[in-house]
């Protein structure tokens, strides 16, 4: 055990958060998310996460990793398919409320693309975190900083 590092975070996802430099990125994916085949296409690291929500993973990993400060939207959310343009989106609100209590820009850190421009982005990333969350279109990206 170590102070102040959240229950939630294992000493292999501690790991790679300090290995990940200014500029990486790191997805978070829902129960959903083709997370195992994301990572294996670049031999990226897949870190699963069971029995948590993509919320609580966020929450834990904005208290040890800093956003990107020299990009406008550090912080991306996978949009929703046209075919789901009424689907409410809840967990949306959530990402935004935890972003707000780690950066300064609140809302504003956050952007939006859409499912496959997404696919694409997390092709690139550092590592996948795979968790067993439920609500749908609740996978996002995010994009470290300098302390």
């Amino acid at each position: 055990m170590l102070k102040g590092v959240p229950a939630v975070i294992s000493p292999e996802l501690l790991k790679v958060l300090h290995e990940m430099g200014h500029g990486d990125t790191l997805v978070i994916g829902d129960g959903n998310f083709p997370a195992a085949s994301i990572a294996a296409a670049d031999h990226h690291i897949n870190i699963r996460c069971d029995g948590h929500r993509v919320t609580e993973m966020l929450d834990a990993i904005l208290q040890l990793f800093p956003l990107d400060g020299f990009v406008e939207k550090p912080v991306t959310i996978m949009d929703k398919m046209e075919m789901h343009r009424d689907l409410e989106c809840p967990v949306w609100d959530e990402f935004k409320d935890i972003v707000a209590k780690y950066d300064e820009r609140g809302a504003d850190a956050v952007g939006f693309t859409d499912r496959f421009s997404f696919y694409d982005v997390a092709k690139k990333a550092y590592a996948v975190v795979s968790t067993s969350e439920t609500a749908l279109y609740a996978c996002i990206i995010i994009q470290k900083g300098c302390l």
